[in-house]
């Protein structure tokens, strides 16, 4: 789930021009020699094959590939047809690269024309519709376009033991006019990694089928090499694929992770898509997908905080610290905003941060009226860290993004750079994903109503074009703990050096970091319980706890009067604590923050986050929710007996109510987790006796067995509430009780228990604990499938897709209108699919509408990438800790 949070006003009027950030640059031309068929869904799905219902299945549209182009593969020069294959009475067929309409088609055979496309990846739809202007879309296909034809070497990476023996494949791009030889040769590297042939030859007739040559490793002692290989033939590109030895005793979970890895790392499975040569990680391989992110091929901050995890494993075991490297800076470039980005921090006032406004518990009640009466507090950091680092920008990620630019914002109302800044959340606690209205990051107007998407969630005056982000701690915290570990296992390799300038970035990241410590207005911490409680000043406004959001914004960068805002956040959720994250700001000489007090907040944090732990561990074991030194988000009176951490008052559902915030059990393993890896870091004994309990408790309610019908917590319902705290007698927590209402065998959730059990075990010698984690471990080899480790799950939620009245419909004001940039209307009519009627064209949508009208559930099988990356990571755990 995403921040809430508000923006503060301008007061003068401001120009609209914009500048645009350097980014990949908009759709503007043509395809050639492209093979669609092949892309981020494999193989070729008519929307009438899982329609599931007559009416549904009256049309259907799938790309096609064209003779000429191999994979997803095209020639830029060429301008060659884009081609669909449809199903029953197709009135017309639409070509699309991300938002951009390139062809129409009203007549079959559906071909269209896509000409100078710039080089680049492209993810490719059609979309046919029938002859009531009903449309139906294929999957999309990641299609990469070339100035000239390439060699294609694959996979991404080999792995091979010392001693041992593996494959490389290599194929053409495009189809040649004659025979065409291919040279293979090792480039650079080792020696003793040597390719089995040197000459390939291809013909017009099997230029699209790969051609494995063997490669084998001569050496069985000493360090680990690298060799990379390069084909070549005249008048291509080459290719070339990097071949890293492994430890000839790796463990069979090691070879679980690389199989994984390289699963992940295939481009045809379509984790990711690459602009400028970095690769970002959608949220999921699938479009169809409604959780936090409203899209699967949008993507979080937390989805890059992963890949970061992925490729710090892969250094590891490979010795290999490139792919590490890069993967921090496709999050630098893409997940953290640049200079163009947010442009007019300059006039930010550290002493009047923000402009108040208060929360509301339900969507019906926004927009919040700004009210500059209310005092808000100073914040203590700003000039810190711009004495550090030189800038007034802020180094942390936004936490979504739109990565094919499917809703058409663009950057900064422009309509066509891709990935795009976009927000959802941010209408109180009662605002579930189904309730969100998504809107673009920096609102120039270009979209929505007369002020944009600003008069849905704030009341004021007049209002100015702006940029606002949001950061979500708990991924920012990953960063910073992959970080850590990538440079410890680094030192033992003696390439220390190599991570060194992305540990300083990360350390960086920390240091801005911190914000999440703060009150959202900086107001004193405890006992607030009306707006009018004291401003802070000075570090009295910090709880040092990992709260849920911190944001910033400021006015258009043309703007004739610049201003900005800043805030933190004064509720925290049990689940974003990271003391792992905080142990190596505070302890680690290499790690320490540049800022004159970075260091020492983030020692108050370790010992203040594993105090709060202690403090929401229910009588069982499990972990409750959270507290706040903001009750409803508006300083409100909590309840009378409401017990307290330092002054602020226990939540059991922090945040969000729709569902409770802290009902999934995911949630539990994701925070806990890191706990445990402190403890095997370090021995801390507070931290140990969190886990001696938490361990037992999740361990009672689960069923572990080493097959595929492991069983773990899902659900959980929480009653009572903890002692309030007293640090020098800390209560026994005898009235706080959780009960686990459900079970589960989900894939990702079941990888973080894993990992944490693994971690526990190591720290405190516990076998059952190992062998459970081992069981978790060999439990989801079992739901292995060709694209990595799924089950299928039945979404009875997606009757949201269409609520029409209640609590739970998307709630527009009355007489509030506007258009989302495809020309979806914005009313008090409109529901979760009326402003997102893209969904309409998913060609897995029938068996959505098949519920929509009565039907059963849907049930899909969906391949997330956060869940793709702990499970490969909890395999690469094992081997670290004990293989």
């Amino acid at each position: 789930m995403a921040p809430h949070h508000v923006t503060e006003r301008n007061q003068q009027a401001m120009r609209s021009h914009l500048r645009r950030r350097l980014r990949p640059g908009p759709v503007t031309g043509g395809l050639a020699l492209a093979a669609l068929v092949a892309g981020v869904v494999p193989g070729t799905t008519f929307a009438s094959e899982a329609a599931g219902s007559a009416e549904a299945q009256a049309i259907g549209v799938a790309l096609t590939s064209s003779e000429t182009g191999a994979d997803n593969y095209a020639l830029a020069p060429e301008g060659v047809p884009l081609k669909a294959k449809t199903t029953g009475d197709v009135a017309k067929v639409e070509f699309y690269a991300d938002s951009k309409l390139l062809a129409t088609d009203s007549k079959a055979p559906f071909e269209g024309e896509w000409k100078n496309a710039p080089e680049g990846q492209y993810s490719i739809t059609a979309k046919a519709y029938d002859k009531d202007g009903k449309p139906v879309g294929s999957h999309p296909s990641l299609v990469n376009v070339l100035e000239k034809p390439a060699v294609i070497a694959s996979p991404v990476a080999r792995q091979v033991k010392q001693g041992g023996e593996t494959t490389v494949g290599i194929k053409l791009s495009a189809k040649p006019s004659s025979d065409v030889r291919v040279t293979l040769e090792r480039a650079s590297g080792t020696k003793d990694i040597s390719a089995a042939k040197s000459e390939l030859t291809f013909t017009p007739e099997n230029w699209d089928r790969v051609q494995q040559v063997p490669v084998n490793s001569a050496d069985t002692t000493g360090d680990l090499a690298k060799a990379v290989f390069k084909a070549t033939a005249a008048g291509h590109d080459a290719g070339t694929v990097p071949v890293q030895e492994i430890s000839p005793q790796a463990s069979e979970y090691q070879q679980d992770f690389l199989d994984l890895y390289n699963k992940i790392n295939d481009p045809s499975s379509g984790y990711y898509r690459t602009f400028n040569g970095l690769k970002v990680p959608y949220h999921a391989i699938e479009t169809l997908i409604v959780e936090a992110p409203d899209h699967g091929h949008e993507t979080t901050s937390e989805a890059f905080s992963y890949y970061l995890w992925l490729e710090s494993e892969y250094g590891r075991i490979t010795e290999d610290w490139g792919p590490f490297n890069d993967a921090w800076a496709s999050l630098e470039e893409f997940a953290i905003p640049g200079t163009e980005d947010q442009p007019t921090n300059g006039a930010y006032d550290a002493s009047k941060p923000a402009t108040y406004a208060p929360e509301h518990p339900s969507p019906t009640e926004y927009p919040a009226k700004l009210d500059s009466g209310v005092s808000v507090g100073q914040d203590p950091i700003a000039a810190e860290l711009k004495s550090a680092y030189g800038t007034d920008e802020i180094y942390g990620m936004h936490w979504l993004l739109d990565v094919d630019n499917t809703y058409g914002f663009g950057f900064c109302g422009d309509g066509d750079t891709a990935p795009a800044f976009i927000n959802t959340f941010q209408r109180g606690s009662q605002e579930s994903v189904w309730e969100t209205v998504t809107q673009p990051s920096c609102d120039t107007f270009a979209h929505g109503g007369e002020n944009g998407f600003l008069d849905l969630f704030t009341d004021d005056a007049s209002y100015a074009k702006q940029w606002k982000y949001t950061n979500a701690p708990d991924a920012d915290a990953r960063a910073v703990q992959v970080a850590y570990q990538a440079k410890k296992y680094a030192e033992e390799q003696g390439k220390a050096g190599e991570v060194a300038d992305v540990v300083d970035n990360a350390v960086k990241m920390g240091d801005y970091l911190r914000y999440a410590m703060f009150d959202k207005y900086f107001k004193k911490i405890g006992n607030c319980t009306s707006p009018s409680c004291p401003a802070g000043s000075g570090k009295d406004s910090a709880h040092y706890l990992m709260s849920w959001y911190y944001a910033w914004g400021g006015a258009n960068q043309d703007a004739q009067y610049p201003w900005a805002w800043r805030i933190g956040d004064g509720a925290a959720h049990q689940g974003y604590q990271n003391p792992m994250a905080a142990y190596a700001l505070a302890e680690d000489p290499d790690m320490k923050p540049k800022s004159s007090s970075g260091q020492a907040d983030w020692a108050k944090s370790l010992d203040r986050q594993l105090e709060f732990l202690q403090w929401l561990q229910s009588s069982e074991g499990g972990i409750a929710g959270g507290a706040t030194n903001s009750w409803d988000g508006q300083y409100a009176s909590p309840p009378s007996n409401a017990s307290t951490f330092y002054g602020m008052y226990y939540d059991y559902q922090p945040v969000w109510h729709d569902p409770p915030s802290n009902r999934w059990f995911g949630f539990q393993v994701w925070g806990i987790q890191r706990t445990a890896e402190l403890y095997a870091e370090t021995g801390d004994e507070r931290a140990g006796k969190i886990m001696d309990k938490w361990v037992d408790w999740a361990l009672e309610n689960s069923t572990i067995d080493g097959s595929g019908d492991y069983q773990i917590p899902s659900d959980l319902e929480w009653s009572g509430q903890p002692d309030t705290w007293n640090a020098s007698n800390p209560g026994s927590n005898s009235g706080l009780h959780v009960e686990v209402l459900n079970h589960t065998n989900d894939v990702g959730v079941a990888a973080s228990f894993a990992k944490t059990l693994l971690y526990y075990a190591a720290g405190s010698g516990d076998a059952e604990a190992r062998e459970a984690g081992e069981g978790l471990l060999d439990g989801m080899l079992a739901h292995k499938d060709d694209l990595g480790i799924a089950i299928p799950e039945v979404r009875k939620d997606y009757n949201r897709f269409e609520v029409t009245s209640g609590e739970d419909k998307l709630y527009i004001p009355n007489g509030w209108t506007g258009t989302m940039p495809n020309g979806d209307e914005i009313n008090s009519d409109s529901t979760f699919l009326s402003i997102r009627s893209f969904y309409e064209s998913d060609p897995d949508f029938p068996k959505v509408q098949q519920y929509l009208n009565g039907g059963s559930a849907p049930e899909f099988t969906y391949h997330r990438y956060w869940a793709q990356t702990e499970i490969a990571t909890a395999f690469a755990a094992h081997d670290a800790l004990f293989g």
